[in-house]
């Protein structure tokens, strides 16, 4: 709401300095409860800022353009996971905990500098549709007024109509994709160390094996997705996972387990930004912020999903359950992509399907 009133420079502000609060909080917190609401905090600037980002970053290019830009996006953000423990784990040992949180204070410091630096871009009234099926539209309405939290299927219709089961299409796809992301994050560790014997350098030897391959993608996935097109990029990153976790239950050697780590970190590098991008081709331009939000909420929602039901699972039956169990989810999320998804990439010579914006 506050993106698609006041601009992606104010989400911009509001995430880093949420985050230096809560670091802040949680260095001078003297006991644990109290560690709660700072990290509470911090995951409000996450999701502030992860939007801000998004939509400053779509108005700056060009529609066929934006695979790579999510895909820069979302590459840098997992360097950015992947060198962040180690910078921690540095601090703590060397200094303490507390050094930790002074670190991410500075790095929230550090972001918040840099986002002063974000064009101010106001959304334009003359551009937001009056009214859209017999009502006043959204953003005609008073801004914190009770209508707006619970106008979500309105939002959803002043989408194009034949485009709107596709956006309903990639919100469940990325509900599915941070399903099978948790759960895997929270289940290979039993399954490969509890469960066949592993040990935990090895563990850590797959996961870095993973992670070399989405790292490998970043440029390949977004120049798929702008060239080739959306799907190209979406369906296989949809229906890749469902085959790797198919076959992690039955995979008892270490190489195979291996293999299979390095398919999913390709279908991880192919999604780097790709239904993110395909969203924002199809909504309109007025509704960015709520309706990538709504969309990221759901991936929220399929996290802990993972997460719980993983869990459960893996205590009833053992941990290689539950990529069994997940995988039909993930084989309806392809297939829907693929048949029943338009594709939405618009080209700078001859329109391929229409996006919320002319190319410029």
């Amino acid at each position: 709401m506050i993106t698609d009133r006041f601009g992606a420079r104010v989400p911009l502000l509001i995430g880093p300095f949420l985050i230096m609060a809560a670091g802040l909080g949680i260095v001078l917190a003297p006991s644990f409860w109290l560690v709660l609401p700072a990290m509470m905090l911090a995951g409000m600037g996450h999701s502030s800022w992860m939007i801000g980002r998004e939509v400053a970053g779509v108005e700056m290019v060009a529609a066929d353009q934006r695979g790579r830009m999510m895909s820069g996006f979302m590459g840098t953000n997992a360097a950015g996971m992947a060198l962040g423990p180690a910078l921690g784990g540095v601090l703590g040992d060397t200094i303490d905990f507390r050094a930790v949180f002074i670190g991410y204070m500075v790095v929230g410091a550090l972001v918040f500098a840099l986002s002063l630096q974000a064009p101010v871009k106001r959304r334009d009234p003359a551009n937001r549709p009056a009214v859209v099926m017999g009502r006043p539209s959204m953003m005609r309405q008073p801004f914190w007024s009770a209508e707006r939290f619970t106008a979500l299927p309105r939002l959803v219709r002043e989408i194009e109509p034949r485009l709107r089961s596709t956006y309903l299409i990639l919100v469940f796809a990325t509900f599915n994709t941070k399903l099978y992301r948790t759960l895997l994050h929270s289940m290979l560790p039993l399954y490969v160390v509890t469960y066949r014997g592993f040990t935990a350098s090895q563990l850590g030897f797959l996961l870095a094996i993973q992670g070399i391959f989405v790292m490998v993608m970043i440029i390949p996935a977004g120049l798929v997705t702008d060239k080739l097109g959306r799907k190209w990029a979406t369906v296989p990153s949809t229906a890749m996972p469902a085959i790797s976790f198919v076959l992690i239950p039955f995979a008892e050697g270490y190489w195979e387990i291996a293999a299979i780590l390095g398919l999913l970190g390709l279908s991880d590098g192919l999604s780097l930004g790709s239904i993110a991008t395909s969203t924002y081709d199809v909504i309109p331009a007025h509704a960015r912020g709520r309706l990538q939000a709504f969309r990221r909420t759901t991936s929220e929602a399929g996290g802990i999903t993972g997460s719980l039901v993983g869990g459960r699972i893996a205590s009833l039956a053992n941990p290689g359950a539950p990529f069994l169990a997940a995988a039909p989810l993930l084989v309806i999320a392809a297939l829907l992509v693929a048949f029943v998804a338009k594709e939405t990439l618009v080209r700078s010579h001859g329109v391929v399907a229409r996006s919320s914006e002319p190319p410029r």
